[in-house]
């Protein structure tokens, strides 16, 4: 979408040939030029049919048609100003005489009024009502207890579930609009008192200086294009969250949060790697059980990294392992070659995956885990899958639940195979050589502003990881 530079004259003929030449009013059905006469006075209403309240609408059209002629101003200086305040009976009035101001306004489904006795100046009214859905519980971030509502892909609803939550004036919601054609509209919200006010302010600044034409995305896209790294580097570089409970209990901590219209995620900024394994539940919970479920989903997430090449390391080096674990050691090695075993599993859960999510929502859950179960019965049958790897790699698949990022569990995959590769390939060292890799990995990756991605363990800080680990008392949570 083009910036308009152009201002309203005191002529209304020029002033309405020009919206109508810009909006394209001829060339959109569902773009609306409404003109009407009152006593003998012009004026011409444009909006977005489906965006605003046909009955708030008509209610207004129906309250200016009762107006006079002398109601409407005399054309100068600041008599669209007066009629505003003691003609428009709507909450949200605007008035301007920028015409990007206009066009931009009415292509966000409000709806702009010109008028003769307007003179340089015309109206904005805000009756827009956009197609939302229910705001229901997130798909991917459930709890058991706890609030069921989650954001949606309206802006000003995503922002009124935060302000429900946090009913303190030193909340901020700062708007932005970003993209050159979609000219999106951003929220970032946070806490005054709380916040890092100079990352705040090297945040907007980098929010507005960005350079793209459209954000259709959403967070995905917003986050593209604040942060440019490696393509080779999968860890994820921003966390987000679909709920606003989530949201609220960031924003008091000092986090900043952007919303995006169209995206049901808030981002939460600035992260590290130990964030992701946070989960809601953890709170909804007395601390002692918090604290056993976030201990848990550390030792089981991180236990995914290493236990298929540790597995395949041992299996090469029998006399590393005690009597007392020879049950590793597959009594039915199979057909195929232990790797090639473990990179077919991984392939194979990836392609459920993929099935399961194209699948309709009344077959998926029978057939996801009939299929598993199918094609798992059938690969050890045949002899193409040894039963241990199916033990392996489904604690593997099962594991990467523990937490809600899928791009985490992806970027964990990827290490995990990198160095099951390697260790097939050089033994000790390539087990080592792998871990190594995949510490540089999570060190090198880049997060916004400059903020470690292994906080609060590099930089250390004590208290800080100490409430990452282990749930404290929500009276010891603000302090």
């Amino acid at each position: 979408m083009q910036i308009y530079n152009q201002k309203l004259t005191a002529s209304f003929d020029e002033n309405m040939a020009l919206m109508d030449r810009l909006l394209r009013v001829e060339e959109s059905f569902d773009l609306i030029r409404r003109p009407l006469v009152v006593d003998g006075v012009r004026m011409v209403l444009y909006y977005i049919d489906g965006f605003v309240q046909s009955p708030s609408m008509q209610k207004l059209m129906m309250h200016f048609v009762s107006l006079k002629a002398a109601d409407f101003g005399d054309g100068k200086a600041g008599a669209a100003q007066r009629f505003a305040e003691t003609h428009v009976p709507t909450v949200e009035v605007d008035v301007t005489d920028s015409v990007d101001s206009l066009i931009l306004m009415t292509m966000s489904g409000c709806a702009a009024i010109l008028c003769e006795g307007f003179g340089a100046g015309g109206i904005v009214v805000d009756l827009r009502t956009y197609p939302a859905r229910e705001a229901s519980e997130p798909e991917n971030d459930r709890v058991m207890r706890g609030s069921r509502d989650g954001f949606v892909e309206t802006l000003i609803f995503n922002t009124a579930m935060i302000r429900r939550r946090i009913r303190d004036t030193a909340l901020t919601v700062q708007y932005l609009n970003v993209g050159s054609s979609s000219r999106t509209d951003l929220a970032l919200v946070y806490m005054a008192d709380k916040a890092d006010m100079k990352y705040v302010s090297e945040l907007t600044q980098k929010l507005k200086n960005l350079k793209t034409d459209s954000l259709t995305l959403g967070h995905r896209s917003v986050s593209e294009c604040l942060i440019r790294t490696n393509w080779y580097n999968p860890f994820p570089k921003i966390r987000t969250t679909e709920r606003p409970d989530a949201a609220a209990a960031s924003i008091l901590e000092g986090s900043v949060i952007l919303l995006c219209d169209n995206s049901p995620e808030a981002m939460i900024f600035p992260t590290s790697i130990f964030d992701f394994l946070e989960e809601t539940d953890d709170f909804y919970f007395p601390p002692l059980t918090g604290s056993y479920l976030r201990i848990l989903r550390h030792i089981v997430f991180w236990l995914t990294v290493v236990l298929t090449p540790t597995w395949y390391l041992l299996l090469g080096h029998p006399e590393w392992v005690p009597q007392w674990l020879s049950m590793i050691f597959p009594a039915d090695p199979g057909a195929l070659p232990i790797l090639a075993q473990l990179i077919l599993a991984e392939f194979a859960l990836d392609g459920l995956k993929l099935a399961s999510l194209n699948t309709p929502n009344m077959l998926s859950n029978s057939l996801s885990v009939v299929g598993g179960l199918l094609l798992g019965d059938f690969a050890v049958t045949v002899g193409w899958l040894s039963p241990d790897v199916i033990l392996y790699m489904s604690f593997v698949a099962i594991a990467n639940f523990t937490q809600s990022n899928y791009e985490l569990g992806y970027a964990f995959k990827f290490i995990r195979v990198m160095t099951l590769i390697l260790t097939a390939a050089l033994g000790i060292w390539g087990f080592m050589l792998g871990l190594v890799l995949s510490a540089l990995l999570v060190i090198t990756n880049k997060t916004l502003l400059g903020r470690r991605y292994l906080y609060p363990l590099i930089p250390f800080n004590g208290k800080a990881m100490k409430r990452l680990l282990f749930r404290e008392r929500k009276t010891d949570f603000f302090e």
